[in-house]
């Protein structure tokens, strides 16, 4: 993961800190949302009308799960 030691291990992340070149998963803004409504990515939590978070927690399991081979 680049930047491993930077990507929080708990909270809420952006969708910016989530794909590449900043975040851990190598994937494009439109193939995200559709991993989203096929299920193979984890549903995003509202903070407000424009505010679209995920947990941390979450996008880190997913890396782990790519990164065994098993996702």
């Amino acid at each position: 993961m680049p930047d491993e030691l930077h990507f929080p291990k708990t909270g809420f992340v952006r969708l910016k800190q989530i794909l590449s070149p900043i975040g851990p998963i190598p994937v494009s803004k439109s193939t995200w949302w559709a991993g989203i409504k096929d299920g193979r990515f984890p549903k995003p939590v509202k903070l407000g009308s424009r505010i679209t978070v995920w947990h941390a927690e979450d996008i880190q399991a997913l890396f782990d799960a790519e990164k065994a081979g098993d996702a």
